[in-house]
């Protein structure tokens, strides 16, 4: 701890001199979850942007467990000299300050934000075999029947499981909530019947909605989804209240010297204006969400307030 205090006053002192030259080795990049996942794949997409504008490497490793905590707090703990970033997420930087009792970090101290990366919309979708066509439909059925129909989560403590507690707050209903060890189980036995609601990402659900084997009742954010337009908002389906999302973003240790923070901030922001990298996360079900090292520190606050309200209802 005394070395690492000690280290941060020199890199604090010398940060103009560091930032001309930075970087001059490769740059880690932790993403704390497994290889392959959304978060994984869209922060590859990050960790390459990231290294053409820097003109070094920008390696990532995986370091998954405990919701994406384990490489989070490796990256809380590390030495704030710009060669060690965090590519966090809804989960790692909002959830988990009142889901874990004993978390080792805390989001709104332990990081320096660069800048929010990307937003998912979420999509509230039903079985097919549901009576109901419409949001309004859906919502009157639960009104009728408290606790007769379930939504499938990907996992307790999960954004869809804290986006539909949200929904069932919002909305004045009362659904059972069934959890599983992934999204795609879920997502299986709510074709099948099992349940009869899910809370998810666009990526996940839309070749079923597609294919009929789900109906999209509503979707998140402002605007209906380019590739799926039939799917009205939330707003446009008669529930304006409700809004939730999935979304990332890069953060440094505490501490970290603001020029490097600037540098990184100019880099990424370039990096997530060009189409191709746009056209990558739509891909995804994601569109890019550049901003300033500040308004992305607002925004963890804000999240981590609209959670909170979630978890309330758990």
């Amino acid at each position: 701890m005394l070395f690492r205090s000690f280290a941060t006053s020199l890199l604090i002192a010398c940060g103009l001199a560091t930032a001309q030259d930075y970087p001059t080795r490769s740059i880690q990049l932790i993403v704390p979850f497994p290889p392959g996942g959304p978060t994984d794949i869209v922060g590859r997409l990050v960790a390459q942007r990231l290294s053409e504008g820097l003109g070094r490497p920008v390696v990532v490793e995986n370091r998954p467990g405990a919701g994406g905590t384990v490489g989070s707090a490796a990256a809380a703990k590390a030495v704030p000299d710009g060669y060690t970033l965090l590519y966090g997420s809804t989960s790692t930087l909002a959830i988990a300050p009142g889901l874990y009792r004993s978390l080792p970090y805390d989001p709104r101290v332990a990081f320096t934000p660069i800048s929010l990366v990307s937003r998912g919309a979420i999509v509230l979708a039903i079985n097919s075999a549901v009576p109901a066509t419409s949001l309004a439909e859906f919502i009157e059925q639960a009104r009728r029947s408290p606790g007769k129909l379930a939504y499938a989560s990907a996992g307790s403590g999960t954004p869809p499981h804290l986006s539909a507690e949200l929904f069932k707050s919002v909305a004045g209903v009362d659904l059972l909530h069934v959890p599983y060890k992934g999204g795609a189980q879920a997502m299986n036995d709510v074709i099948s019947g099992q349940a009869q609601a899910i809370f998810e990402g666009l990526v996940t659900l839309a070749p079923q909605i597609r294919a009929g084997r789900l109906r999209a009742l509503a979707i998140t954010g402002e605007r209906r989804d380019p590739t799926l337009t039939e799917i009205p908002t939330f707003a446009q389906a008669g529930l304006p209240q409700y809004d939730a999302y999935f979304w990332s973003g890069l953060v440094a240790p505490a501490g970290t010297p603001p020029e490097l923070i600037t540098r990184l901030n100019a880099v990424l922001v370039q990096g997530l204006e060009r189409p191709d990298i746009r056209e990558a996360f739509e891909r995804q079900g994601l569109q890019t969400a550049a901003s300033t090292p500040q308004a992305f520190g607002r925004f963890i606050d804000t999240e981590i307030e609209r959670w909170e309200i979630g978890r309330a209802h758990v």
